[in-house]
């Protein structure tokens, strides 16, 4: 039980982190950098904390890899797609219409039906050879 748990907090905390480090992205990406001059001309306190947003997204994700195989852990983890779209909305208060709304349904029903599938059979390792 308090492997399942973990392995959710590790979730939350993943996707939980992308949506922050996309939402102050934008922020930043809409403010000016330091400088004229480019890379510092789109650094600024929202870029930073964006960055070290996805830092955190990456370093939960990777501990998540561990659990889980990857297959699933991508299908899961798709799920941030749709919240930083909502997020986008309700916060950024960006337009999402109706066909939008259509697709992110159907995205969400995509996960659903991968989320509840049942576990495939692990393939065999794949030999790598020294190409000589």
């Amino acid at each position: 039980m308090a492997q399942n748990l973990l392995t959710v907090l590790l979730i939350l905390a993943s996707m939980s982190f992308t949506v922050l480090g996309n939402l102050a992205l934008k922020a930043g990406a809409e403010r000016n950098g330091l400088n004229a001059v480019w890379p510092l001309s789109v650094l600024n306190s929202q870029v930073v904390i964006a960055a070290g947003a996805f830092a955190l997204a990456f370093l939960f994700y990777a501990m998540l890899l561990k659990r889980l195989p990857l297959s699933l852990a991508q299908a899961i983890m798709s799920v941030q797609f749709v919240l930083v779209i909502l997020a986008a909305n309700l916060l950024l208060h960006e337009s999402v219409g109706m066909v939008r709304w259509l697709g992110i349904g159907l995205m969400a029903i995509g996960l659903l039906v991968v989320g509840i599938s049942p576990e495939a059979k692990p393939a065999p390792p794949v030999a790598i050879h020294d190409a000589q």
